[in-house]
């Protein structure tokens, strides 16, 4: 017998998981979504052996549930043999996107011409200790970092992800962070929990975060909080740019530019004036 997976008891604790036959899980669907979601948390090749060792399920079974994926191209193979994440899901995740309304409200912003930005902003929303891209409107500038809709992000490390973690409680982020802070993508960032905190608590009392270096180097960025109908952060916006051009001013524009979008896609989506008023101080 192989115990199950966390993954596996992630999916079998489901709304509708274990309520008797009117709601019974498929074991193979519930299994080829584990092995998905263990690749996406990887964020790196993994072989057959590992993944079958980390999910805890017999090596064959993982050999058909790979090929089956990769067949629909929602896996890859490497020439090795480790297998990643597949073309395929990115119509997943547009399909979800697209029924997003902060998302919809952040591509209507850009539809008239409003803020003109002249650098890459981005919109995401917090999943788990993610910032998980929504929408992006490109800068022709290059920054060595390509974003795109789909992409996740370590919350703690990116603009974005900093601005919504900021307002959650502390015990809330000590709750996600239990385990540590995880991957490091470059020498900068907070390097414990502690450290996250505090730089939680200074994004929060200025009312916007900063990734100096932290995603990628040579990249900074400005995030700003977007704030829902009940007053609830919902999403996050962060204006993306190359260090080099920060200038005398420490980017001061960019910041503001974060600042107000952000606001402008709060009123959007029906969110508290004062809240809305707070990031335009914010930029004052």
């Amino acid at each position: 017998m192989h115990p199950r997976s966390d993954s596996f008891d992630t999916l079998r604790a489901l709304p509708g998981a274990g309520k008797g036959p009117s709601t019974p899980l498929v074991p193979a669907v519930s299994r080829a979504l584990a092995l998905m979601e263990r690749l996406a948390g990887a964020r790196e090749p993994m072989s057959l052996a590992r993944l079958a060792g980390d999910l805890a399920l017999p090596k064959s079974s993982v050999h058909g549930l790979c090929n089956t994926l990769v067949s629909f191209g929602y896996l890859r193979r490497q020439p090795d043999g480790a297998f990643l994440i597949g073309p395929r899901v990115m119509g997943l995740a547009e399909a979800f996107v697209s029924g997003t309304d902060v998302a919809q409200e952040f591509n209507a912003l850009w539809a008239g011409g409003g803020h003109a930005p002249d650098e890459t902003v981005v919109l995401s929303v917090l999943s788990g200790t993610d910032a998980l891209y929504v929408g992006v409107k490109k800068s022709a500038r290059p920054l060595g970092l390509a974003f795109n809709v789909g992409m996740r992000l370590p919350a703690y490390l990116s603009g974005s992800g900093k601005a919504m973690l900021a307002w959650l409680p502390a015990d809330e982020v000590r709750r996600r962070f239990a385990s540590g802070l995880g991957t490091r993508l470059t020498h900068k960032g907070p390097r414990d929990l502690e450290a996250l905190l505090k730089e939680l608590a200074m994004a929060r009392r200025r009312g916007y975060s900063i990734d100096d270096e932290g995603v990628r180097e040579g990249v900074y960025s400005f995030g700003a909080p977007v704030f829902g109908a009940s007053g609830e952060v919902v999403a996050a916006i962060s204006v993306c740019i190359n260090k080099a051009q920060l200038g005398s001013d420490r980017g001061s524009r960019h910041r503001d530019l974060a600042l107000a979008v952000a606001a402008d896609l709060s009123r959007r989506i029906g969110g508290d004036a004062r809240t809305a008023r707070r990031l335009e101080e914010a930029a004052a």
